[in-house]
């Protein structure tokens, strides 16, 4: 077993066990207690309790901290527990008097049947994280090389104050208010162009550092791509295709409970990262910004029989964490695409998560949940799909969690595709897939997609008004961090995988892009003015849609990754926000996303809380079946005449677009105009003198207000 020496951070120490006589000798054991699991203090002793069903022997083991040093002892204490004295249930648990009140790694060694067929993987070698466990200790620096194989360990500590939230103002924005921003912490301000000090560049406290940026581009809430405690060197444990790559990404989770330790500044280890967390989060609520977290319930890093990594779950009770085909071998389930599935209608797992969710709210403050590859909660135990999954329904149902933003991407990896019937219980919001794929058809100039772009942007009803929902729950997104940029969407017609080292099969090849005439970089004018425009309709677009909208880091400056869609494992500028970028952009690509957001922000007509009906919207069209028009127009009527003219182009040739009267004393003003240059392109008081027709540019959009 590794320990972790804390005056050399990152060495990797071989220990020995010291006997249960000596450490008998050392301190008081008692039974302790089941409950609660994890870690707790009482009175003069931690207790320590963890769940097993199958387990046949467990053994609690210790690092403690060196007397008067900031090291650890090298010598592993273990303290077997007695099936009769330790153990309530299926939960084992000890109580330690007078251990240290902090600086303990601790983990279990845990045995049990051998029988694989059975799906069990008992291997005692191993020192097992408890899943329970609110820090965890590993490598201190994101991605170092030199300490790859370095061991994870769980750790507490009970010596440090609670934190002071102080003014902290919780922004509490309605669903329908939300413009959502992904973002990737360490990706943030990893770059050196972030001008941050490099001992805070790619953390918590380089996030705060750039919360002037979100306020300037205009959103209020960020949705943070994972930061649970995941480990990023997973690919280059053994030789594989992806040995090369970090996971930068973060789907691949170790525990449910601990912050990701390497996004502390100054490589400050897992107590820091939580302090710095907590730092971040107050931050964001008082600039007014909540905290969406995009959770990773479905799979873990264990991966499965053929590239296993024995950490936590699979070690100590692999068939009640995991799908397991008991009639194949025992073999794992896999509808997550990664290895493993995660059993989560399994009452003990279905608890689990539901601790890490309240934990989240309780102990981090923070404002909501993504959940990737929702659809697996809807599969019972065996695998098979279910109408009224018990997970879903606890998480809707949660009285901590009531208040929570709760969104499913409504898919797995197994076909579940479950877009418009997520089972909701009238919470559950949705990534809305369909909406990304129509509106990317129809902008590009695809013919047949008149009625669904309508469809998308007025709300979807055909997918949430039958589930009794509402147009919020409806999670709209041209672009996520999962496929192409927005640059990229309209600069290649293929992916360019190739640094992934799986000869270009992995990502998906479904893009719906087009390159406007030239694949990737060039200098050629027109097409350059071509992709701006058309980043900015699928902007526009986007920002005047019912629903909840939600864009991608890096996207308000153009970012690309020369078209690599699958770029998780590029911890590199490919997935770096590079802000020497946005600088240059700033008065023109930047100034327009910004001012559009802000637009949106300010006018309720594109926030209703119910579905159109036709006294909201008037759609100027006649003719919906006719396969090869490209153009749509409509009125948003809004009260007392705060009208708002809407029209799309994506023909390759001029339109004249009928413009219908204002409304009583009114005139129209343009607002924005997709075709022309900044600061033309966007007028935030509007330009007058707008007759009754308007002559929109090939792949065009206009808005115009009536004042």
């Amino acid at each position: 077993m590794s320990a972790f020496g804390r005056g050399a951070k990152e060495s990797v120490l071989e220990v020995e066990a010291v006997s249960m006589s000596e450490a008998n000798e050392l301190f008081k054991l008692l039974p302790g207690q089941a409950f609660p699991l994890g870690v707790s203090k009482i009175e003069n002793g931690i207790n320590f309790a963890i769940f097993s069903q199958h387990a046949t022997s467990v053994a609690l083991c210790l690092l403690l901290p060196d007397k008067g040093s900031d090291a650890r002892s090298d010598e592993m204490m273990e303290f077997k527990l007695d099936p009769k004295l330790n153990r309530t249930g299926d939960v084992w648990h000890i109580l330690i008097e007078d251990l240290p009140l902090s600086g303990v790694l601790y983990g279990y060694r845990v045995d049990g049947p051998q029988d694989w067929q059975q799906g069990h993987r008992f291997d005692s070698s191993f020192v097992l994280i408890d899943p329970y466990a609110k820090f965890v200790e590993g490598r201190r620096l994101f991605g170092d090389p030199n300490n790859k194989l370095s061991n994870f360990m769980g750790t507490y500590d009970f010596d440090c104050p609670s934190f002071d939230w102080g003014d902290e103002v919780n922004p509490s924005i309605p669903e329908n208010d939300l413009v959502i921003y992904e973002m990737n912490v360490r990706a943030y301000t990893s770059d050196e162009s972030s001008g941050l000090d490099a001992d805070i560049r790619g953390s918590y406290r380089g996030v705060i550092e750039k919360i002037p940026h979100l306020l300037e581009l205009g959103i209020n809430a960020v949705e943070l791509l994972p930061v649970f405690e995941f480990d990023e060197m997973e690919f280059q444990r053994r030789p594989n295709p992806r040995d090369h790559m970090i996971n930068t990404w973060g789907y691949s989770t170790i525990n449910f409970f601990a912050p990701m330790s390497r996004y502390a500044s100054s490589g400050g280890g897992p107590i820091n990262a939580a302090l710095e967390f907590k730092e971040m989060v107050r931050a964001l609520h008082n600039a007014g910004i909540e905290v969406i977290l995009d959770v990773v319930y479905n799979h873990t890093n264990e991966g499965d029989d053929k590239y296993p990594y024995t950490t936590s779950f699979r070690g100590i009770d692999n068939k009640v964490y995991y799908m397991v085909d008991v009639n194949n071998g025992g073999r794992f389930m896999n509808f997550s695409g990664c290895g493993n599935t995660l059993n989560c209608n399994h009452p003990v797992v279905m608890e689990l998560v539901l601790d890490s969710l309240r934990y989240w709210v309780s102990e981090y403050h923070v404002d909501g949940f993504r959940f990737d590859l929702a659809s697996i909660f809807c599969r019972g135990t065996d695998g098979s799909p279910l109408d009224a999954p018990p997970i879903v329904r606890a998480i809707a149902k949660d009285a901590v969690l009531s208040k929570c933003k709760i969104i499913a991407e409504p898919w797995d990896c197994g076909g579940l595709y479950l877009v418009g019937s997520f089972p909701n219980w009238d919470r559950w919001a949705e990534w809305n897939g369909k909406y990304r794929d129509d509106v990317r058809r129809f902008v590009k100039g695809d013919c047949g997609m008149k009625g669904s772009f309508a469809t998308r942007i007025a709300g979807s009803s055909d997918l949430y008004k039958v589930n009794k929902r509402k147009p919020y729950h409806s999670i709209n997104f041209v672009i996520a961090h999962d496929g192409f940029t927005l640059y990229d969407l309209v600069s290649y017609n293929f992916k360019h995988n190739e640094e992934n080292g799986e000869n270009g099969n992995d990502g998906c090849n479904d893009n719906f892009s087009w390159n406007c005439g030239f694949e990737g970089e060039t200098t050629d004018s027109h097409i350059v003015g071509l992709r701006s425009r058309q980043m900015k309709n699928f902007h526009l677009a986007l920002m005047i849609s019912q629903g909840t909208p939600m864009m991608l880091m890096g996207d308000e400056y153009g970012h690309t990754r020369f078209g690599n869609n699958n770029s998780y494992g590029h911890d590199t500028a490919i997935n770096h926000f590079q802000w020497t970028k946005l600088e240059a952009k700033k008065g023109d690509h930047f100034r327009f996303f910004a001012e559009v957001i802000k637009f949106r922000r300010r006018h309720d007509i594109f926030k209703c809380e119910n579905f159109l009906t036709m006294e909201d919207v008037t759609w100027h069209e006649d003719n919906w079946s006719n396969d090869e028009s490209k153009f749509i127009a409509f009125t948003l009527h809004g009260e007392d005449g705060g009208n708002v003219f809407l029209a799309f182009n994506a023909h390759d040739y001029f339109v004249e677009a009928a413009i219908p009267s204002p409304p009583q004393n009114r005139q129209w003003l343009r607002v924005v105009d997709t075709n022309l240059e900044s600061p033309n392109d966007f007028v935030s008081e509007g330009v007058a003198g707008i007759g009754s027709t308007y002559n929109l540019a090939p792949f065009s959009s206009i808005l115009l207000q009536a004042k």
